[in-house]
This record gives structure tokens, C-alpha cells and sequence, in this order.
């Protein structure tokens, strides 16, 4: 059984956590364990010739090292491959290396972070449940922005620069992730009360129950939500499940002391049995979208005319 791999900080605490395996470092540590596995020989046999520790070669073949081309080189070469083996493993090695859009944002998205949107980039299918907040893929601007900064003020005094760099990033996600071409499958299990939690003031509500809308009227997107009047069928924190086109699926969990991907499989299938419970207690998608309007219709009739009285 394998261990938990920790990964990354949490989005909201930003605290520091430890190695990361992305599914592209992973992709390259793949493809290098098969050719060494290939020859038979063990990672020590491999790193003693090399000069390396055992180590060394583990966390490469694992994803949590960034082999540099010249470790590839040495690899491919101690395995026997060719030149095409060699070019192949190298594009594999850029491709990891790659920086995505999320880097411009510097020191505002820490490392651990950084490694978070990676994976979300690569994942086919992702399923999140969420019990106080919304699902981030799901927020408004305006809904992110006030969220973000009541919770992040008491605990980290986050200066506005990372506040709005944080909202922005959030939004992108949406648009990398949700608004294109090629988008994951996305679903979403929250309770009902979250559609009438005051997150700034029934203006803000009023959108952001409107983008959810439409949002779950996207062939891609399931959203399900949990009546009020339903017992929760698993008592869990928020989490998430990534799912990849070829690769085992990852977990999500976060809390105040940091975030950690989950790899072990049965963990990974025991996420994956609470969340079919939590979708099979929750209306259907239909019914979930009837729910959305109703609170519209609730929000529409409290945000403020401009004589100061409320809408009818």
C-alpha cells in the first residue's frame, strides 16, 4: 500500500507543504521506470554507476524530482535506448517543465498551489463535494472576492495584491477549465443552505445564483445539491477527485494545516464511494436547477431598488 503523497498548501492558508508529483512529472517518471524496468536492473544498480543515491532515481521515476536533460540523457543511455528513445524522453522532460499561466502570479500562488492548478489542468473529470462554501469552479468574481477576503483576513492578514491576484486566478480557472473547447467533466455536491449564505449581500447572491444557472445547463457540468431536509449520508470535509486519462486518480483534502493529495487506492476508492453516496442523496440535476432559481427568485427580492426599498 502506498503512502500519501503530500503535495501542496492549502488555498486558503497558504502553508507550505513538501514534494510534488504532477501528473506530467509523473507522465516522464512512467515512461523512465519502464525502460529501466525494461533491463531488469533495480534503481540502485542504475544510481551506483551514476554516482547517485537510490533515492535519487526513486523520487524521478515517482514525479517528485525535475530530472534535468542531462540526468535523462544519462538514464536513456545506461537503459541502452536509441536516439528516438532519447528525443521522445526529452519532450516529455520539456513538457514537465513547461510553465503554465498560473506562474505569472509569482509569490501570490505558492508552489504548493502552483502544483494544485497543474493537476487541475491535466485531469479529464474532476468531483468535488463541498459542505459551507461553494465549489471555486462555480464562483463569481464578486462571490470570491468577499469569500476570500473574510477568510483569509483573520488568520493571515493577506495583503489586496494577493487577495485580487487569488480572485483572478479563480476566474481563469473557470475559463481554462469550464469555458473552452476542451473542458473536464465537472461535478459539483453542495447542500442547499449555500444557495441563501449572505457572501455579500443579495446583489452579489443574485449573480452568482444566475452563473450557476447557467453553468449547470452545460453538457459537461453536473450539479447536485442536497436539500435541507436531507440527512447527509457521509460526514466528511470538503474534498477533491481528479481523474486522468492515464494515470490513477488523485484526492484532494484540505484543513488549516495544509493540503495533500491522496494517491492510495483504496483511499482514493473509499472518496470515491462517499461521493457516490453524497450524489445519490442529493436531488437530480433538474430538480437542483429548479432549486438555484427558486433562490434567485429569493435574492431578486431583497436587492435593494433605487429608493432604497427592496425589489418586487
Amino acid at each position: 500500500m502506498r503512502a500519501p503523497v503530500h503535495v501542496f498548501e492549502t488555498e486558503g492558508t497558504g502553508m507550505p507543504e513538501k514534494d510534488t508529483a504532477t501528473p506530467r512529472r509523473r507522465r516522464l517518471g512512467q515512461q523512465l521506470r519502464k525502460l529501466r524496468e525494461a533491463t531488469g536492473m533495480t534503481g540502485a544498480q542504475v544510481a551506483k554507476p551514476l554516482d547517485w543515491s537510490a533515492a535519487k532515481v526513486s523520487r524521478i521515476e515517482n514525479g517528485l524530482t525535475l530530472p534535468s536533460e542531462d540526468d535523462v540523457a544519462a538514464l536513456v543511455a545506461a537503459y541502452g535506448g536509441d536516439k528516438p528513445v532519447l528525443s521522445q524522453i526529452l519532450r516529455l522532460r520539456r513538457d514537465a517543465a513547461q510553465k503554465g499561466w498560473w506562474e505569472r502570479y509569482g509569490d501570490s500562488l505558492p508552489a504548493g498551489f502552483r502544483a494544485f492548478l497543474e493537476v487541475e489542468a491535466e485531469a479529464e473529470e474532476l468531483r468535488n463535494w463541498e459542505p459551507t462554501v461553494l465549489p471555486g469552479l462555480l464562483q463569481t468574481e464578486d462571490y470570491a472576492r468577499v469569500l476570500m477576503g473574510h477568510l483569509a483576513q483573520p488568520i493571515l492578514q493577506a495583503p489586496k495584491t494577493w487577495l485580487q491576484d487569488r480572485v483572478e486566478v479563480r476566474v481563469r480557472r473557470q475559463q481554462t477549465r469550464l469555458h473552452t473547447s476542451t473542458p473536464l467533466r465537472f461535478r459539483a455536491v453542495f447542500e442547499e443552505s449555500l444557495l441563501r449564505r449572505d457572501v455579500g449581500g443579495p446583489a452579489v447572491m443574485l449573480d452568482q445564483m444566475e452563473s450557476l444557472v447557467a453553468t449547470s445547463e452545460l453538457d459537461h457540468v453536473d450539479i447536485r445539491i442536497i436539500s435541507t431536509s436531507t440527512l447527509l449520508p457521509v460526514t466528511t470535509g470538503p474534498f477533491v477527485h481528479f481523474s486522468f486519462p492515464d494515470f490513477p486518480d488523485l484526492v484532494y483534502l484540505e484543513d488549516l494545516d495544509g493540503s495533500r493529495f491522496m494517491e492510495d487506492p483504496e483511499v482514493v476508492f473509499k472518496y470515491e464511494r462517499a461521493f457516490g453516496h453524497l450524489a445519490e442523496a442529493a436531488l437530480d440535476p433538474l430538480a437542483s436547477r429548479q432549486l438555484i432559481k427558486d433562490a434567485a427568485a429569493y435574492w431578486q427580492g431583497r436587492v435593494p431598488a433605487r429608493n432604497g426599498n427592496v425589489s418586487q
